[in-house]
């Protein structure tokens, strides 16, 4: 499971950092990812890293907005910084997880979070 935190309402200029906490199958979580889904359009990718720490951006994000993770407590991060009224949106984080299941198979699956919602306007 995934819980996602640190949304609000901020002006034009300013910064949030959005926490996303994972439990439960920890040990499996390979990439994490921030999509956001502003109101009448499609989910997009924001920014994502990989267990090893590689990370990608949207090309409206790039030195704006930084993804990082603490495998230890189990929390991804995106720090944004110098928003945009464009920015608003409802933000969620993402888990890949693989693992063998009870028969040894090989599983890939996706978790989500719940959202949080970031709003920027003066």
């Amino acid at each position: 499971q995934l819980q996602a935190s640190g949304g609000g309402l901020v002006q034009p200029g300013g910064s949030l950092r959005l926490s996303c906490t994972a439990s439960g199958r920890t040990s499996s979580i390979t990439a994490m990812a921030w999509y956001r889904q502003a109101p009448g359009k499609q989910r997009e990718l924001v920014a994502s890293i990989t267990s090893g720490g590689s990370t990608t951006y949207a090309d409206s994000v790039k030195g704006r907005f930084t993804i990082s993770r603490d495998n230890a407590r189990n929390t991804m991060y995106l720090q944004m910084n110098t928003l945009k009224p464009e920015d608003t949106a409802v933000f969620y984080c993402r888990a890949d997880l693989f693992y063998y299941n009870d028969y040894s198979e090989p599983v890939v699956a996706a978790s989500w979070g719940q959202g949080t919602q970031v709003t920027v306007s003066s």
